[in-house]
């Protein structure tokens, strides 16, 4: 049986995934000296969350930026994510509790790749705790194995896991009560863009930009895209407009499949 057009990514992209990450890492040092012409919030706690297999160090670019910028910006400090094993659920909870309680305001979550599924769920836990969520590469709407080259290296893992969950997930027939930004890119070479597609809404959008899965959390565009939303006012929400001079790099997003989610089902990868 051939694949189905949404299955994928193309295995192109996914061979050249680490050399386009190592050149969105060199645009990101390009662009250096101009990240002071980066948008500036209120400088409110911010919790980052890695993805699989990864760690703190992987965000390491984003929260430097983010702390230039005045906000307090956290790692999630549980090490390698390696899925939704006791001590990340626990864990996970924990820190956002800690970090609302310290600074007396919700904290908003930036999930990258599998971090991002995490932050949804923190949000639908403790929406009073959660500012807004923003996802990087999330493939939050994934509906079969096929549709990501992470699932071994998932299931690898799943022996330690404390959640199993059908796919599509359940917990996303239903929108956010945060506002909610998902970051994807068409070039992404580990998941499906598809997958990472929210339903727009009135606090609710996609960001369509051109980098690699791995390179999503210090590309150019997406710093941009990320230190916008955090910009907001709390309690307001506008949709992202690009800059007239960055407007090249932000394609114009798609919208989901009305068939969305697929009635495929298996366990959640």
């Amino acid at each position: 049986m051939s694949a189905r057009q949404d299955d994928g990514p193309a295995l192109p992209l996914y061979l050249t995934e680490p050399g386009r990450a190592v050149g969105d890492f060199g645009l990101y040092l390009a662009a250096k000296p101009l990240m002071s012409r980066l948008p500036r919030g209120d400088g409110h706690p911010v919790l980052v969350l890695p993805g699989l297999l990864a760690d703190d160090i992987s965000t390491r670019a984003l929260r430097a930026v983010l702390r230039r910028l005045g906000y307090d910006a956290h790692g999630w400090g549980l090490g390698r994510n390696i899925g939704p094993t006791a001590a990340c659920v626990k864990g996970t909870r924990d820190l956002l509790d800690h970090l609302a309680d310290k600074h007396q305001r919700p904290v908003s979550l930036i999930g990258w790749s599998l971090g991002g599924i995490f932050a949804r769920d923190l949000a639908r836990r403790s929406p009073e705790s959660v500012r807004q969520v923003i996802t990087l590469g999330s493939p939050f709407r994934l509906a079969r194995h096929s549709q990501s080259r992470a699932t071994k290296v998932f299931d690898r893992f799943s022996h330690l896991h404390v959640e199993h969950r059908t796919l599509p997930l359940e917990s996303e027939n239903t929108p956010l009560a945060v506002p909610a930004t998902s970051i994807y890119s068409h070039y992404d070479g580990i998941v499906h863009w598809s997958t990472c597609l929210d339903t727009p809404g009135e606090r609710c959008e996609n960001i369509a930009v051109m980098a690699s899965h791995l390179g999503l959390g210090h590309h150019p565009a997406s710093l941009w895209a990320v230190t916008d939303r955090l910009a907001q006012r709390e309690g307001t929400w506008k949709p992202f407009k690009a800059p007239l001079f960055l407007r090249p790099a932000f394609p114009r997003p798609a919208q989901p499949s009305a068939a969305d989610p697929v009635a495929a089902h298996g366990t959640a990868a």
